[in-house]
């Protein structure tokens, strides 16, 4: 792979460095091994390039091509899932998928497991308290701080492309959501569709639905 992303540590680095933390973290007597990691990571820095490259911050693209500082914790937190579902996809001893979903889980405080299929553009924004379920995602998923997705009465939300979920809101149960939609900080939408355009503030006894007049700015044309 002919990769343009610039790293703060190459591959090699980078896998001997993922490896150490979950050998510390979960010293269980089952090593994980620093080649299975590293050969997993041009999928990884494939998938993460093409994600950064479509987020309009200095921090992910620079102007000239994509940006990962092993050091950045939202960074650090959204390449721990694509490496741990990358290890789910291409069938990684499984102890490796689960190690990697709860180191990320004990860094970051994020649950998204290796086994969700989160889009191919998305971003965290310190996403701490954070749990993604298995919703349907659709490109430029924008998430913050103690968000939720998850089921109903066994039923789980669709979201379309650039759906925004502002700190402390929550998306539950059987919900489509449009093209351009946001849920306010502290909102639960619950068995609610949202049409394009559309943010919702509120919650099932109390809310209004705004018109939203263009996308996030964050990210790139």
């Amino acid at each position: 792979m002919n990769l343009k992303i610039k790293s703060t540590l190459n591959n090699k680095q980078l896998a001997a460095y993922v490896t150490r933390q979950i050998n510390q973290f979960f010293d269980d007597g089952m090593a994980i091994h620093n080649d299975d990691v590293q050969a997993l990571l041009p999928q990884v820095m494939s998938r993460l390039e093409h994600c950064f490259t479509k987020i309009s911050s200095k921090y992910f693209f620079d102007g000239l091509g994509a940006v990962f500082n092993h050091l950045h914790s939202d960074q650090y937190a959204m390449f721990l899932y694509l490496l741990s579902n990358t290890a789910f996809k291409f069938k990684a001893p499984v102890e490796l998928a689960a190690k990697l979903f709860l180191l990320n889980k004990s860094l970051n405080g994020i649950d998204a497991f290796y086994e969700i299929e989160l889009p191919s553009v998305f971003l965290f924004v310190h996403p701490l308290g954070t749990v993604l379920g298995r919703g349907c995602y659709a490109d430029y998923l924008l998430v913050y701080q103690r968000c939720g997705v998850g089921s109903n009465h066994d039923i789980y939300p669709t979201l379309g492309p650039y759906t925004t979920l502002r700190p402390g809101s929550s998306i539950l149960g059987e919900c489509t959501l449009g093209r351009n939609t946001t849920l306010a900080a502290e909102s639960l939408l619950l068995d609610r569709d949202l049409l394009n355009d559309s943010i919702y503030i509120g919650n099932p006894r109390d809310f209004v639905i705004r018109a939203a007049t263009d996308t996030p700015t964050i990210w790139r044309k």
